[in-house]
Formats: structure tokens, C-alpha cells, sequence
């Protein structure tokens, strides 16, 4: 069962939208606030964040941008009633997966909510069958953890430097902030990866002869991996 979040300072909203989605078959959880929706995130699995852009205690945008700097990849649909292009655009720029605009039939929150549910399971899915990723001459087996060059050299990655370049090769052409990349890697409280990214990236470049073309350093943004990737199923 599906757990959907519907984060919303108005009451009316967040007690209709938790109604309806429970008849529909969701688990919800209800949340007024920035506060009260990092709460519920901490304590529970949620599939799918349903976000008011104005919130008494922060933008829905900046939350928004914070979850994927953070690193979580929780899908989220904007709820507001600007209806600007622009704050529809910027949404979307800052990683929200759809946009919708107040006041709305619930109706058709629900067939984004199952739109959104629907690219996410597909998409992991086909994560879940890559047997390898191949990219300018080098072949990327994450079951196996190897790194293969086309001339058939096995380069010796550490576990640190494996990880980093899966999240990176998993995200092409995607700039990945330094906390990104962290959270990612799911080395949230290791203070050591923290302060050595940049020692990584420049270890990983060195081991695959890349100077920045690979792996783009984008200046006070982050890193960016700009090879063109090619997933191999296990059929293939």
C-alpha cells in the first residue's frame, strides 16, 4: 500500500484530501507544516509527497529543493494557488515530479498521484534488471561491484569510490550537488566522506584517466557526469 503525504496548512484541504485518498486505498499522513512533515518522513515510508508551495513555516519550493539536495529521490507534487508558468517551471527545475494548481478537482490529483507512482515503479524496475552501464569505454557492474575497461583492465575502485561513480553513472547529464552526493550514498553521518568528495572525485578521475571531461566539476554547483550511458539488462 501506497503512503502518501499531503503536507497543507489549510485543514479543509488536508481533511478532504486524507478522506479521499483513504477511500481510494492509500495510507495518508497529514502534516501542517515543514515541522510536522520532517516528522513523519523521519518515522514513516513514504511513497509520495503531496506539497503546498505556501506553508506557514517555509516554501514549498525551498522544501522541495532541500528534499533533493538532501538526497532523496520521495516524489513530490506541488500544490498552489500561484498559477504563474514561472512557479510552475521553477517547481519542476528544483525536482518536483508534477505540478498542480488551486483549486482542483481531487479526481485529478489522484490520477497524478498514480501517474507519478506509476513512471516511479517502472523506473525502478528497470534499475532493478541493469546488469551493467557502459560509458566511453568502460563497463560499470554494480551486482559484481567491478569497473572494466574495453581493453579488459579491472580498475581497483575502494567502496567509497564505487559508490560515488554508480550514483554519478545512474544520473547523466544531471549536476549533483556535494550533499548530494552524500545523502545518495547513503553516508548521511560519515563526516569523512563529507570533507573527502573532492579527494574521491579526484582519485576515481586519475584511476579512469579523466581530467574533467567524464566527470565535469560545475563551479559552486557541484559535479556532473557527462559521458553518455548505456544500461545493459540482463537479457541483453
Amino acid at each position: 500500500m501506497s503512503h502518501i503525504l499531503i503536507v497543507d496548512d489549510d485543514l479543509e484541504i488536508r481533511k478532504l484530501l486524507g478522506r479521499y485518498l483513504t477511500e481510494q486505498g492509500y495510507r495518508v499522513s497529514i502534516a501542517s507544516d515543514r515541522r510536522t512533515m520532517n516528522e513523519s518522513l523521519q518515522n514513516n515510508e513514504i511513497s509520495l509527497i503531496v506539497l503546498d508551495v505556501l506553508l506557514p513555516d517555509g516554501s514549498g519550493l525551498n522544501i522541495c529543493q532541500d528534499l533533493r539536495r538532501d538526497g532523496s529521490e520521495v516524489p513530490v507534487i506541488l500544490l498552489t494557488a500561484l498559477k504563474e508558468d514561472i512557479d510552475r517551471i521553477i517547481g519542476l527545475e528544483i525536482g518536483a515530479d508534477d505540478y498542480l494548481g488551486k483549486p482542483f478537482n481531487p479526481r485529478e490529483l489522484l490520477a497524478r498521484i498514480r501517474a507519478v507512482l506509476r513512471r516511479r515503479v517502472t523506473q525502478d524496475i528497470q534499475l532493478a534488471q541493469v546488469r551493467e552501464y557502459r560509458f566511453s569505454g568502460f563497463t560499470l557492474r554494480p551486482g559484481t561491484r567491478q569497473l572494466m575497461h574495453d581493453s579488459g583492465e579491472s580498475i581497483d575502485l575502494t567502496t567509497a569510490e564505487f559508490e560515488l561513480l554508480t550514483v554519478l553513472v545512474k544520473r547523466p547529464g544531471r549536476l549533483l550537488s556535494r550533499d548530494q552526493l552524500i545523502g545518495l550514498t547513503n553516508r548521511k553521518s560519515d563526516d569523512v566522506f563529507d570533507r573527502s568528495v573532492d579527494v574521491l572525485m579526484s582519485r576515481l578521475r586519475k584511476k579512469m584517466g579523466d581530467s574533467d571531461l567524464l566527470i565535469k566539476t560545475i563551479r559552486n554547483g557541484g559535479y556532473m557526469f557527462t559521458a553518455r550511458v548505456e544500461m545493459m539488462g540482463a537479457d541483453s
